[in-house]
């Protein structure tokens, strides 16, 4: 069970860290500090494949409905993925990603709603940011990085960088669930960062990537407390000076049938471990949750007063 002396324990031993000033998130002409006003991406799955029915979209015209609702719910991103990051699902070619993705792209980007393409195809990247999408949340590793950035950098678009240990983020074959997960993320994300500002990208927020899928050989209870771990350390990665995102697991195996207010619950989490983005399939939940947060006393993170 997560404790209060847990807590103080973990929050004493990386003081420092506990509050590292992060930049704004810049997405258009719009910059926001999230450690006041945390960011919410709501995410539209247009692959059938997704595990949360919820928000699939059969049509364009259900994926531009959906994305007007998210927007008015409160979300500030709304996500798009034309594949599922399960790699016991299909694959999805660029020319249909391309052909799913840039309809509902246009459509809302010419209605002012920032729009967010999950990919890690360069040619998917590249039409979604010319059709009007805002945002990357890059999905992909270090072998797309060469090719990814520049189309990054030409259209002054704000990245997600993923941490994503194979090739991309269906390649789950060297993906753990250590313990302390940071020091190598850090790492990771030292290397990666500095790539992408040799290449002019300047509007980056890091997402250590615990929302995608594990090899079978590791356990849902193994992947859940791996999970649990990674959100309260989040804190640890701001020494970066960078917005955090996660993408808020859902844990069917712990809230089975109450699944739908599995990503609430890990908001607490992702907030105390100081995330300043949140993806969620569950937009109106989670607003709520943060503003609750918010309510109930003074900010956590950011610079001491």
């Amino acid at each position: 069970m997560i404790s209060l002396a847990q807590l103080t324990d973990l929050a004493r031993r990386f003081e420092s860290e506990l509050f590292s000033p992060v930049e704004p998130l810049r997405v258009g002409d719009r910059e926001i500090d999230v450690d006041t006003t945390p960011a919410i991406m709501g995410c539209i799955n247009l692959s059938r494949d997704s595990t949360y029915r919820e928000s699939i979209a059969a049509s364009t015209e259900s994926a531009v409905r959906k994305g007007r609702i998210l927007a008015a719910q409160g979300a500030d991103i709304v996500d798009i993925g034309a594949e599922s990051s399960n790699p016991r699902t299909g694959q999805v070619t660029v020319r249909d990603q391309v052909a799913a993705l840039v309809p509902v792209v246009k459509e809302l980007a010419s209605e002012r709603i920032a729009v967010s393409v999950e990919t890690y195809e360069p040619a998917v990247a590249r039409a979604c940011l010319e059709a009007g999408a805002l945002v990357l949340n890059y999905s992909g590793g270090l072998a797309t990085d060469g090719e990814m950035f520049p189309i990054l950098a030409n259209r002054r678009a704000t990245v997600v960088l993923c941490h994503v240990e194979g090739k991309d983020s269906r390649d789950v074959r060297a993906k753990g669930v250590e313990q302390d997960p940071i020091p190598r993320m850090l790492e990771y994300f030292e290397r990666r960062v500095e790539q992408a500002r040799s290449t002019g990208v300047d509007r980056i927020v890091i997402d250590p990537g615990i929302g995608f899928s594990h090899d079978r050989h590791i356990s849902a209870e193994a992947r859940v407390h791996y999970q649990g771990r990674a959100l309260l350390n989040t804190f640890r990665l701001r020494r970066m000076g960078l917005p955090i995102c996660h993408a808020l697991p859902h844990a069917f195996s712990l809230f089975e049938d109450e699944f739908r207010t599995a990503e609430g619950f890990f908001t607490v989490l992702a907030h105390l471990g100081g995330t300043g983005v949140y993806r969620t399939h569950e937009v109106p939940r989670i607003r709520a949750v943060l503003a609750a947060l918010r309510a109930l006393g003074p900010q956590s993170f950011g610079p001491r007063p």
